[in-house]
C-alpha cells in the first residue's frame, strides 16, 4: 500500500465521519476511493478525503446530496485547463450560488445559537436563584 493513500478507519478518523456515512457517500457516488487494497479495503487519496471535508461542511447546512454533488462537479471542472471563458464564468456563479446559500444558513444558524445560548442562560439563573432559596 502507498503511503499516500489511507485505509477507511484513518479516513473516518480525519473527517469524524463514521465508517457507515463514508460507505454512503461511496455508495451515491459522491466520493469513490480511488484504490482498494489487495485485500480488499477501501483507499483514500488526501484530495479524496478533502471532498469528504467538503461534503461534512455541506450537510450541516442543509445541502442535498445533488446539491453536494453539484457543487463538487463544479468545483472539480473549475479546476481542469480544458475551459472556455463562459464555461468559468458559469462555475463560478454556481459557486458563488452556494456560498450565498451556505452564509444565509450560517446566518440562521447564529440565531439560532444565540436563542439557544440565551435560554441556557435563563436556565442557569433559575437554578442559581434556587440554590440561594433553599440556603
Amino acid at each position: 500500500m502507498s503511503s499516500e493513500h489511507m485505509q477507511i478507519g484513518e479516513v473516518a478518523a480525519r473527517t469524524e465521519l463514521s465508517l457507515r456515512t463514508i460507505r454512503h457517500y461511496e455508495e451515491t457516488g459522491l466520493v469513490i476511493p480511488s484504490a482498494r487494497s489487495q485485500g480488499g479495503f477501501r483507499l483514500y487519496t488526501g484530495a479524496e478525503v478533502a471532498r469528504l471535508m467538503v461534503i461534512r461542511r455541506m450537510k450541516p447546512l442543509g445541502f442535498t446530496l445533488e446539491q453536494m454533488r453539484d457543487l463538487l462537479e463544479a468545483t472539480d471542472r473549475l479546476d481542469s485547463d480544458q475551459l472556455t471563458p463562459d464555461e468559468r464564468k458559469e462555475l463560478l456563479e454556481r459557486i458563488r450560488t452556494y456560498e450565498q446559500g451556505a452564509t444565509e444558513q450560517v446566518e440562521r444558524l447564529r440565531v439560532q445559537l444565540a436563542r439557544a445560548e440565551e435560554f441556557a442562560g435563563t436556565l442557569r439563573g433559575r437554578l442559581a436563584r434556587g440554590r440561594h432559596a433553599g440556603a
